[in-house]
């Protein structure tokens, strides 16, 4: 039997290259099928569980996958009625913000005007060309956000067949994990698969109602000071909240530039005192006691994977990026050969900052 021939580091490192340029192509090219995909992935791990107690109560296989998945589509449009609605009403006050908003932008540019010493004609005439650039693409936009809804459409209705899919055939993509490997390691496998679900569970759970309780007291704080449409950014910015720093800076903007443009300077002041209060709640009594700890992700991480999603998959990778990269992590973890990698994702650096231990003096032989 022939040794195998050792390869070169740099071979070893061009095939890795290659490897991750190719992954990467492929779900780039591949984001219109994968992004649905991935999102009832996320979805068929959360249900599970209510799944496996309607048949431990004596229901059908089928019937109980259905029932799950129909409660949680009903639960989920009732969330989007209730966003949709409140987005309907921010748009029939949309012509006194744009008169709020005009004037503010007059302020603006008079204070443009005075402070770089340009004249009002010449600012007027620069935004006038970038107005007019927009409106003769305007067509191409158009279509595009056409494209965009009708994909969002289609994704919303394919999800829920994705979902009952994947729980459907449970078993079967079980097994098929388990021939990937030899059969004296099926124990190791099953083990891996048991404490990984667990584990993703608890911090999808966890995220549901971190989202859940930082929306609350989003929507209280906004309801406090008196922002217009307050639920319905309360409720916005605990989404974004789940894109990290990239994400808070969107969710604290948005409500001061509304507080701005319907009360005054003072209200945005409020609003971004009121949300770092709450970030101070959520990062140090919210987050450490119902997300999992086990599955934290360091800074540098967490915004290296959001800038990836958001390149592969735009938005919705943005969104994506932390769960599966909290996913890869957990499996990281359970996995030998692969713990470097999940010290690295991870946010764990007692190790790291511990005193050495002095060691013992030998006794000295007299």
């Amino acid at each position: 039997m022939t040794k195998p021939i050792p390869l070169p580091f740099y071979l070893k490192l061009s095939q890795v290259t290659i490897g991750i340029v190719a992954f990467f192509y492929v779900m780039f090219i591949g984001r219109e099928i994968l992004v649905p995909l991935v999102f009832a992935l996320i979805i068929a791990i959360l249900l599970n569980p209510f799944v496996g107690y309607l048949e431990r109560k004596g229901w059908n296989h089928v019937l109980s996958i259905l029932s799950v998945v129909i409660l949680a589509s009903i639960i989920l449009s009732v969330l989007l009625y209730f966003i949709f609605t409140q987005a309907s009403m921010f748009t029939e006050e949309l012509p006194q913000l744009k008169v709020k908003f005009s004037a503010m932008f007059e302020s603006l540019v008079s204070w443009a005007s005075d402070t770089f010493n340009v004249s009002n004609k010449t600012i007027r005439d620069w935004i006038s060309k970038q107005k007019g650039e927009g409106l003769n693409n305007s067509s191409a936009i158009i279509g595009q956000t056409l494209i965009s809804a009708s994909g969002v459409l289609f994704t919303i209705f394919l999800i829920p067949v994705y979902v009952f899919m994947i729980l459907f055939y449970k078993s079967l993509l079980i097994h098929f994990i388990s021939c990937l490997f030899p059969e004296e390691k099926n124990g190791m496998v099953k083990e891996v698969l048991t404490e990984t679900k667990k584990l993703i569970q608890s911090y999808l759970y966890g995220l549901s109602i971190e989202a859940g309780l930082v929306a609350i007291l989003n929507s209280a704080a906004l309801l406090i000071i008196g922002v217009h449409y307050a639920i319905l950014i309360g409720v916005i910015g605990a989404l974004l909240n789940a894109i990290p720093y990239i994400g808070g800076i969107i969710a604290i903007a948005l409500p001061m530039i509304i507080a701005v443009a319907t009360q005054s300077p003072s209200a945005a002041l409020w609003v971004l005192i009121a949300y770092i209060i709450i970030q101070f709640i959520d990062n140090h009594y919210i987050v450490p006691y119902i997300v999992a700890s086990k599955v934290k992700i360091n800074g540098l991480i967490s915004i290296i994977v959001v800038l990836i999603g958001g390149a592969l998959w735009g938005v919705a990778g943005m969104f994506l990026s932390i769960p599966l990269t909290a996913i890869v992590k957990v499996i990281f973890d359970r996995i030998e050969p692969l713990k470097p990698w999940g010290i690295l994702l991870g946010d764990e650096m007692s190790e790291g900052n511990k005193k050495p231990v002095p060691r013992k003096k030998k006794p000295t032989k007299k």
